[in-house]
């Protein structure tokens, strides 16, 4: 692939462009889904594909090129250069990162046995069996296992290569129409896979939600299942990027310095995370990845950049770089003091809520929110718990953060197709979140 990436490299120069990056994937993705306790498809993909930038006289463009044959990789780069004259300059654009840098293995991020992995169905059994021995009567879900290389060649003298492997599963329980639970749970080695811990997580809460009623409306402390408050945390990591801020997509604009969030949180972007999902030596302009703080016990620090940007505002990048726009790599809020028993303890009538989906923004920049929380939901009362459905969170990002007011001690490592950006994330208890009724 390095030799394609030269080819590019080369006669985009020849054509005049200035700043390039070629950045090509070499994928294999191995699919196991599984539906009534049963496996049902299994599937293999392997992909090559590159991901190109291009600039020239302070015009951009990229593209993805699927078809490598050089012909093709002719005919896109001409076109790129026909299209691009027709541009206005960014103004604001102000290169990418100069090269070369050095690399540090990053521990737990490849496997030669997820590599050679030639039965996964093990696993899938092992997740339904766990489901079915807390009580369910269905189960459900998918598996995946990764292996990806990434080659990266610009045109400011950066050449790096990362490999990495992943192995994930989803797993859902049923017991009747309305009593259902989900659990996760995603590593980069196999020795940490846990398929187990997945499904019996979805066979307990579906057990526990046996014959809901109707959930109540108004204002309720809340504790968030880590799967649940990953995804609210997954949309906030979009809102971080100063792209996203420029674009008037996040309520973080103008707030650098300022209180966002109570005082014991803290969030970080941690691109070099042992075992993170979305662990990367490099980001798309090569630069290192690391640990960005982006709140800080409550006040906001930082938006994520790349090298334009940071020049722009007279900062360093924080090596977040996309071909397009900065996003994090590995979210993690940073964990609190309280045991799972202890957090429920603390909440004397509220609501737990155990998944969500269908988070949608009405407004961006006020950062309103509603979100619909799925699977077992319960009214909490005095440690009990009694199965509630048919509610809607409807609040304000920046006052949730705002309103935690207890974090449990251990953080779950979440990423499933609600949760795209890896997030994680303790047990969260938020006192007086807005719940109405959803409609039905």
């Amino acid at each position: 692939m390095f030799d394609v990436n030269e080819f590019i490299l080369k006669r985009a120069k020849e054509l005049g462009f200035g700043d390039v990056v070629v950045l090509s994937y070499e994928t294999n993705r191995r699919q196991v889904r599984f539906a009534n306790n049963e496996i049902t498809v299994a599937k293999n993909w392997h992909e090559r594909k590159i991901e190109l930038f291009v600039e020239k006289e302070k015009r951009v463009a990229s593209t993805t090129i699927t078809d490598l044959s050089n012909e093709n990789i002719e005919r896109i780069l001409k076109t790129l250069l026909s299209n691009i004259r027709g541009m206005s300059p960014k103004e604001d654009y102000y290169g990418i990162a100069e090269g070369p840098f050095e690399y540090k293995d990053i521990p737990e991020t490849f496997d030669r046995a997820i590599v050679e992995l030639d039965e996964p169905n093990e696993y899938v059994e092992r997740a339904i069996n766990a489901a079915l021995e807390e009580g369910a009567k269905r189960v459900a879900g998918v598996l995946y296992t990764d292996h990806n290389k990434l080659y990266l060649t610009t045109s400011n003298g950066v050449e790096a290569f990362d490999e990495g492997t992943g192995i994930e599963i989803s797993v859902r329980a049923f017991i009747g129409d309305l009593e259902s639970g989900h659990g996760t749970n995603s590593v980069r080695v196999l020795k940490k896979f846990d398929p187990e811990s997945a499904g019996r997580k979805a066979g307990e809460i579906a057990r526990l939600a046996r014959n809901p009623e109707q959930g109540p409306e108004g204002k309720f402390d809340v504790i968030f299942d880590p799967l649940a408050f990953a995804n609210l945390l997954s949309y906030m990591s979009f809102m971080t990027s100063a792209y996203a801020a420029e674009a008037g997509f996040s309520f973080l604009v103008n707030k650098l310095g300022q209180k966002v969030a109570a005082d014991g949180v803290t969030i970080k972007d941690i691109g070099n995370l042992p075992n993170g999902y979305g662990t990367r030596k490099f980001d798309d302009e090569g630069v290192p990845t690391r640990e960005t703080t982006i709140i800080e016990n409550g006040t906001f620090r930082t938006f994520l950049l790349n090298t334009s940007l940071a020049r722009k505002y007279g900062t360093e990048t924080t090596a977040n770089a996309g071909l397009v726009m900065p996003h994090a790599w590995n979210i993690v809020l940073e964990p609190g003091d309280y045991s799972k028993e202890e957090l429920f303890s603390e909440v004397k009538k509220g609501i737990y809520i155990t998944n969500v989906w269908y988070t949608r923004f009405q407004n961006y920049v006020a950062g309103d929110f509603s979100t619909i929380p799925r699977d077992g939901i319960f009214l909490v009362e005095n440690g009990e718990l009694k199965p509630i459905r048919n509610i809607r969170v409807s609040d304000n990002l920046q006052r949730i953060l705002e309103n935690i007011v207890a974090l449990g001690k251990e953080l779950y490592h979440i990423h499933w197709w609600e949760v795209n950006t890896p997030v994680s994330t303790p047990y969260v208890l938020v006192k007086d979140v807005g719940i109405t009724r959803a409609t039905k």
